[in-house]
């Protein structure tokens, strides 16, 4: 196992991208702490990893709560007495559909509220005890949308561009501590809120589910769309010593987007 003996946390992570992520961690020998706001499905993950034999921890939180980011960490802390992994996963998805101009301001509020803010404070709470520990890893879940602009999605496009500056600053920051921190870009993956997305993408265009499927594919070099345990299978990558030179650096797991697309590369 890879990361036996360690103890992680995921935000964001009772569902999709974020489940998938807690399983993977698990499945390497790491002791899970899942935050998100909804209880009951940071439950429901933490009774799967568990009835695999792994161990678990919900936390509900909210991650643009500093106090209640706090509180998490806490009990991370009394809970396991050590953090070697944070996943800053929990994100506010694409909801605005406005230009600039017609923006709902809250949107823009609550987007940077959750994506970035939320980062920086997770970050921040995990830091203080793994610098003391000159040891730990912060993995950040950004997007391509943070690497090319989107029409009529500034809020989160704004935030997830932030998320990987942020991650290269801090990499900077700490790495006289032994501690990295590497970002990853998925693109279009298979998880219940994309597919709620293209649904109502699809009737806004009106066209079939299908057809707005190849759209999105035909996007893709590879043809297709990944799968949440092919990021996840990433975040362990980046979470063990297989990736122990790299720090600050933006893993993009696209299925090849940024190959059709590649003025997003920066």
């Amino acid at each position: 196992m890879k990361l036996k003996d360690k103890v992680a946390i995921i935000t964001g992570g009772g569902t999709g991208i974020g489940k998938a992520i807690s399983l993977a961690l698990a499945n390497e020998g790491a002791a899970v702490v899942i935050a998100a706001r909804n209880l009951s499905r940071l439950e429901q993950a933490a009774k799967d990893i568990k009835s695999r034999g792994g161990k678990a921890r919900a936390i509900q939180t909210d991650i643009s709560d500093h106090e209640q980011v706090k509180r998490m960490v806490a009990q991370t802390i009394k809970d396991f007495g050590q953090i070697d992994i944070l996943v800053n996963n929990a994100a506010r998805g694409t909801f605005n559909n406005a230009d600039v101009v017609d923006m709902n301001l809250k949107e823009w509020h609550d987007s940077l509220a959750i994506n970035l803010t939320g980062i920086m404070f997770c970050s921040r709470e995990a830091l203080k005890y793994m610098i003391p520990r000159k040891s730990g890893n912060i993995i950040n879940i950004s997007s391509v949308a943070g690497i090319s602009g989107v029409p009529k999605e500034s809020p989160y496009v704004a935030s997830k561009w932030g998320v990987i500056g942020f991650t290269e600053t801090l990499a900077i920051e700490v790495g006289r501590f032994g501690i990295r921190v590497n970002c990853i870009s998925p693109g279009a993956t298979r998880t219940q809120e994309f597919e709620d997305w293209v649904r109502v993408s699809a009737a806004d265009a009106g066209i079939s589910y299908e057809e707005m499927m190849s759209k999105i594919t035909d996007n893709n070099a590879l043809k297709r769309i990944a799968e949440p345990s092919e990021i996840a299978a990433c975040v362990v990558f980046l979470a063990s010593d297989d990736s122990s030179a790299m720090t600050g650096h933006n893993l993009v797991v696209s299925c090849g987007f940024h190959l059709i697309h590649p003025n997003m590369i920066h």
